[in-house]
Protein backbone atom coordinates (compact mmCIF):
# COMPACT_ATOMS: atom_id res chain seq x y z
CA UNK A 1 0.00 0.00 0.00
CA UNK A 2 1.04 3.57 -0.90
CA UNK A 3 1.11 6.42 1.87
CA UNK A 4 0.28 9.36 -0.28
CA UNK A 5 0.73 12.82 1.04
CA UNK A 6 -1.05 15.10 -1.50
CA UNK A 7 -1.02 18.59 -1.81
CA UNK A 8 -4.35 20.11 -3.32
CA UNK A 9 -4.45 23.49 -5.69
CA UNK A 10 -7.58 24.87 -5.47
CA UNK A 11 -9.42 27.68 -7.21
CA UNK A 12 -11.47 31.16 -6.34
CA UNK A 13 -14.79 28.90 -4.73
CA UNK A 14 -11.70 26.63 -2.80
CA UNK A 15 -12.57 23.84 -5.53
CA UNK A 16 -9.71 21.00 -6.40
CA UNK A 17 -8.43 21.73 -9.46
CA UNK A 18 -5.45 19.32 -8.86
CA UNK A 19 -2.88 17.36 -6.68
CA UNK A 20 0.64 17.53 -6.13
CA UNK A 21 2.53 14.60 -4.87
CA UNK A 22 6.16 14.38 -4.25
CA UNK A 23 7.57 12.87 -6.72
CA UNK A 24 8.68 9.77 -4.92
CA UNK A 25 5.18 9.33 -4.21
CA UNK A 26 3.99 9.22 -7.91
CA UNK A 27 6.63 6.85 -9.03
CA UNK A 28 5.30 4.97 -6.49
CA UNK A 29 1.48 5.07 -7.63
CA UNK A 30 2.45 4.82 -11.42
CA UNK A 31 4.51 1.20 -10.52
CA UNK A 32 1.57 -0.13 -8.60
CA UNK A 33 -1.01 1.18 -11.53
CA UNK A 34 1.76 -1.03 -13.77
CA UNK A 35 1.89 -3.81 -11.61
CA UNK A 36 -2.30 -3.91 -11.72
CA UNK A 37 -1.90 -3.49 -15.66
CA UNK A 38 0.57 -6.49 -15.52
CA UNK A 39 -1.93 -8.52 -13.18
CA UNK A 40 -4.98 -8.03 -15.34
CA UNK A 41 -2.88 -8.87 -18.22
CA UNK A 42 -1.80 -12.20 -16.52
CA UNK A 43 -5.49 -12.81 -15.66
CA UNK A 44 -7.33 -11.76 -19.24
CA UNK A 45 -4.27 -14.49 -20.81
CA UNK A 46 -5.36 -18.05 -18.50
CA UNK A 47 -7.59 -20.18 -20.40
CA UNK A 48 -10.95 -19.80 -19.15
CA UNK A 49 -12.51 -22.94 -17.05
CA UNK A 50 -15.38 -23.18 -19.53
CA UNK A 51 -12.81 -23.03 -22.89
CA UNK A 52 -11.46 -26.40 -21.74
CA UNK A 53 -12.30 -29.59 -23.36
CA UNK A 54 -11.58 -33.16 -21.97
CA UNK A 55 -8.89 -35.23 -23.48
CA UNK A 56 -11.71 -37.94 -24.13
CA UNK A 57 -13.61 -35.34 -26.05
CA UNK A 58 -11.03 -33.63 -27.82
CA UNK A 59 -9.77 -36.80 -28.97
CA UNK A 60 -13.10 -37.48 -30.70
CA UNK A 61 -14.16 -34.20 -31.87
CA UNK A 62 -10.54 -34.64 -33.41
CA UNK A 63 -11.02 -38.00 -34.73
CA UNK A 64 -14.67 -36.93 -36.43
CA UNK A 65 -12.82 -33.73 -37.82
CA UNK A 66 -10.27 -36.19 -39.56
CA UNK A 67 -13.31 -38.72 -41.08
CA UNK A 68 -15.43 -36.03 -42.62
Amino acid sequence: MVTLHPEYVVDAQQQRKAVLLPAAEWEEVVGELEELDDIRAYDAAQPHIADKLPFEQAVREIQQDYKA
